[in-house]
């Protein structure tokens, strides 16, 4: 219907005529936003918005011919390519690969910045940098490959013959963000009934999520979900969906359940934003344009005396939103799952997927100034845990990473910033296959410690431990010589002399090396991590 998709053998004539284009290589929120439009999802569009259908866009949610269009469709492309191509120049449009997915027939190169600052701050919005863009129509080669679950990537035609076979004519679309829990599946179904219409889960996904562990496990446990909704049935399938700020959100989401052939759409609540009551009846008068109806509905949670699950406001508490991380606590802790909160079959995916404490990745972060006695309680700790004999461990000692993966950074503020991340990835990639990583830098920031934590915590379990040893006791060490040598101003950006050192605000543990030797202080650790159940 709203396909850009060429034939076989037009695809073919423009794979050769690409060869000699110029071309523009795309990737996260743009690449979706490609797929969108060459599937049709974004019917009826048939290419990149120029300047005077984006203001229009911008102003009203409309393009200049009237028709209602939630956030602007648009390819931002460096000034360098925009200049050199004269109208009705063709530009080849490709994957991070070199793919070729798509030609576009320039008919307008045009600035942000043209529109005004406040668009230029909406644009930022959408995710563009206020650069230049490039408006035409586009030619589809092929849709992006996907290679996990491809048999649930279907396109609007796939889906809409779908809903021919099973005889389907009310849809009701549904995005979740996270799994279907009983909580979700209750609202669902409410929404279904009121809808009086089948149910089709919409389940957006981004490039960046592909690639992990909890994609995989979500999409599973959506699987699982879909025999708890209506017995007349519920089909599920995957949408890579660039998003929309505030009320456009809701109008973005409802274009694109509308081309998926769906007749109603389950509103989110975030997904409203900070949209008011005037926002609210626009966009839901716009998405009747479009020939959808809003379901809009508060999220549902458990009545514990009526043993039901009854719609809430969002300000009634952490029970009214998305449950997966609260499951994912009780799994890793060991705890039971009620069978009132969940599914079987989806817990037993959040089992295999986060394992209890004693089977999880951890990372013992240390911290503190140079000379406190990390690396020394570092290497003991590592003796003690290959002791124990049951986990891998792998020490990433702050002058060990400096040799092999920072060699080239210097030890100015963005370079330690970026030093430090490279140990957060390394130490998050041990604790998702299950090891043990001991790291010790100096870390001095807050900010990037809290960065390191994040990343590491997604998979398993952080224990920071500052060694919180004076600076005049460490510069009393001082075996290398660098205190003097930061004195005597010959090393810059010396941290306790001339760069600060940020004190942690909530380390696990805090140990100063005045009061215990090394071995203790690795007991102590050692006694942490036990007590916490990451070994036994």
């Amino acid at each position: 219907m709203g396909s850009l998709l060429l034939k076989a053998e037009e695809a073919e004539a423009i794979k050769r005529e690409a060869a000699g284009l110029k071309g523009v290589d795309l990737r996260g929120d743009a690449l979706a936003l490609l797929e969108l439009l060459l599937l049709g999802f974004c019917a009826p569009l048939r290419g990149y918005l120029g300047r005077a259908d984006c203001e229009a866009v911008l102003a009203d949610g409309r393009l200049k011919d009237g028709r209602p269009l939630a956030r602007p469709v648009l390819l931002e492309a460096g000034a360098a390519l925009a200049e050199s191509l004269a109208p009705g120049e063709r530009v080849a449009l490709r994957d991070p690969e070199g793919v070729l997915l798509g030609v576009l027939t320039v008919e307008e190169a045009w600035r942000a910045a043209d529109l005004g600052e406040d668009a230029v701050r909406e644009l930022a919005a959408f995710g563009h940098d206020g650069g230049v863009f490039l408006a035409g129509p586009v030619a589809g080669v092929e849709a992006p490959v996907h290679y996990d679950f491809a048999a649930l990537r279907l396109s609007p035609e796939e889906l809409r013959g779908q809903f021919a076979k099973r005889g389907w004519r009310r849809v009701l679309a549904c995005q979740p963000a996270g799994m279907i829990h009983r909580a979700e599946a209750a609202r669902i179904v409410h929404a279904a009934r009121i809808a009086q219409a089948n149910v089709l889960v919409l389940a957006p996904v981004t490039e960046e999520q592909t690639i992990t562990l909890d994609h995989f496990t979500r999409v599973r446990a959506l699987e699982h979900g879909l025999h708890y909704l209506p017995e007349r049935g519920a089909l599920l399938s995957l949408l890579p969906i660039p998003g929309a700020p505030g009320g456009r959100g809701v109008l973005w989401r409802a274009l694109l359940a509308r081309n998926a052939g769906a007749t109603h759409l389950l509103v989110e609540p975030e997904w409203w934003g900070e949209a008011d009551e005037a926002a609210r009846r626009s966009a839901t008068g716009l998405a009747s344009e479009l020939g959808i109806e809003l379901v809009d509905l508060p999220r549902f949670a458990r009545d514990d005396a009526l043993h039901a699950f009854l719609p809430v406001h969002a300000e009634a508490g952490a029970s009214a939103h998305d449950m997966t991380a609260e499951i994912v606590r009780r799994v890793r802790a060991g705890e039971e799952v009620p069978a009132w909160l969940s599914f079987p079959e989806v817990v037993e995916e959040l089992r295999r997927s986060h394992p209890v404490r004693g089977r999880q990745g951890v990372t013992v972060f240390f911290t503190g100034l140079s000379g406190a006695g990390k690396s020394t309680i570092a290497r003991v700790l590592l003796s003690k845990l290959l002791e124990i004999g049951d986990r891998t461990v792998t020490l990433l000692d702050g002058d060990i990473v400096r040799k092999h993966l920072s060699s080239e950074l210097g030890f100015s503020r963005a370079h330690r910033d970026l030093n430090i991340q490279r140990i957060g990835f390394v130490a998050s990639e041990i604790t998702k296959h299950g090891g043990i990583a001991l790291c010790a830098p100096i870390a001095p920031y807050r900010e990037t410690r809290r960065k390191v934590r994040a990343m590491v915590e997604a998979h398993g379990g952080f224990v920071e431990v500052h060694v919180a040893t004076p600076l005049e006791t460490c510069e009393g060490r001082d075996r290398k010589g660098l205190y003097a040598k930061a004195r005597a101003g010959i090393i810059k950006e010396f941290t306790g002399i001339s760069d600060p050192y940020e004190t942690p605000e909530r380390a696990e543990l805090v140990i100063d090396t005045r009061e215990c030797t090394p071995l203790e202080a690795a007991q102590m650790i050692v006694t942490r991590l036990e007590t916490e159940g990451f070994i036994r």
